[in-house]
């Protein structure tokens, strides 16, 4: 099994450009079953993607990757669907669960194994099927699998999250762009990637309409000709290399291929904790600072600061001056990396849904083992801060999520490579 071998203390510098957003990419690859051909642009080469285009193959879909130019071409052909979502391709990425929505609303029946993913949480789907079943679908659970019908088409409803789901809300979008008549979605999530999926959707001919958190969705005619998008960038990436920066830069840092006027929240949280960022239009310039301060913060769904991140901000708080909290508000067991990065110096405690972080600390590199894929990179960014060397197992969930991690810290003169 591949491992990851750093050697800490070497200071960043130079620039890294921010791949696309698998988090994007995964409900509109999802959204390519309801069109006939689909050239998406900017996808990010990692382990989730494969599995997604693998599942959409097996649904039926022809799938051309050109890796050189992170381009893929979707085509569909009618006689060749198959309505079924295996286990053995659903169990290992929870996204695969939004093939229901599509498969269902244009097909009127589908099979999906229930999802699987990092293990951060039970994070259920019944507010998937809650939204489902409001549009008309006929549900049940069978066998580990969610096995869904409407023989006569979903209809528009009226849909109230009870609260407020990333995914939920992506499949929610994807089964009412083609149902009959008008749909509302109320207290729905509004991150970048759902709005990159409408985006998608619109460019199929959906008409959608958003103010707040209320989305309305109505079908029109699907577009059959060529469909092409570009897929936006890694905000969560981005973030991870921020925190890069703050930790170790030689003096500053330059990250490229974004757009910073949707990550206010993590620059602010950032900005609080004493770190230096200079935004331009498409790039951020991190600058190193010395004598950064404690702060407290609690996840929030977007706009507020990412849980993708919490992690990652974890270790740069083991690094700061006083005490600092870090309240989990979204999953209830997303502090796994904790008992690792004490293995490694850090002075953190737990008390319920609350991290308690005591710096600064002096870290020391250890073996650790990665538990999840955000906890994989806070391990990463603990590895370059620490001293000596730093061995991280299991790092098959850093692959899931992260393009080319270690070239790109190579590239900033870190010492980081895999055996």
């Amino acid at each position: 099994m591949q491992k990851l071998i750093i050697k800490g203390k070497r200071e960043l510098s130079g620039t890294i450009s921010i791949s696309g957003s698998k988090n994007a990419t995964l409900p509109i690859l999802a959204a390519s079953i309801l069109a006939n051909r689909v050239i998406l642009k900017n996808i990010p080469l990692v382990k989730d993607i494969f599995t997604m285009v693998e599942l959409l193959n097996f649904i039926g879909l022809k799938t051309k990757f050109i890796r050189k130019k992170n381009i893929i071409e979707i085509i569909k052909k009618e006689k060749n669907i198959n309505t079924l979502a295996p286990y053995k391709l659903v169990k290992t990425m929870r996204a695969g669960v939004l093939v229901l929505g599509s498969l269902l609303t244009k097909y009127k029946k589908a099979k999906v194994s229930l999802p699987g993913g990092c293990a951060i949480g039970s994070r259920p789907v019944d507010l998937h099927l809650f939204a489902l079943k409001k549009l008309g679908a006929k549900i049940k659970i069978k066998d580990g699998y969610i096995i869904a019908e409407a023989k006569n088409g979903l209809k528009g409803a009226n849909i109230k999250f009870p609260s407020i789901s990333v995914g939920a809300t992506e499949n929610a979008l994807l089964a009412a762009s083609k149902a009959k008549g008008k749909t509302i979605l109320k207290n729905c999530a509004v991150e970048p990637e759902i709005k990159d999926l409408i985006l998608f959707l619109r460019k199929l001919g959906t008409n959608i309409n958003v103010r707040g958190r209320t989305i309305s969705i109505s079908k029109s005619k699907i577009n059959k000709s060529n469909i092409s998008h570009e897929i936006i960038f890694d905000r969560i990436e981005l973030g991870t290399f921020m925190i890069a920066g703050a930790l170790i830069a030689k003096n500053s840092l330059k990250i490229n291929k974004i757009n910073p006027k949707i990550i206010n929240s993590e620059i602010n949280i950032l900005r609080k904790v004493g770190v230096q960022i200079v935004k331009k239009k498409s790039s951020i310039i991190i600058k190193k600072k010395i004598n950064l301060k404690n702060i407290n913060i609690v996840t929030k769904p977007y706009p507020g600061f990412p849980t993708d991140l919490q992690a990652q901000l974890m270790v740069l708080l083991t690094q700061v001056n006083g005490v600092s909290k870090i309240k989990e508000d979204i999953f209830e067991n997303r502090f796994m990396h904790v008992p690792e990065l004490k293995r490694m110096g850090a002075q953190i405690e737990i008390k319920d849904k609350t991290a308690i972080i005591k710096g600064p600390a002096k870290l020391t590199g250890a073996e650790v083992m990665a538990t999840d894929l955000r906890a994989s990179v806070s391990l990463v960014l603990a590895g370059l801060v620490a001293e000596n060397r730093t061995i991280i197992n299991r790092i098959y969930h850093l692959d899931r999520g992260y393009e080319f991690l270690e070239s790109k810290l190579r590239k900033c003169k870190a010492q980081i490579r895999r055996v």
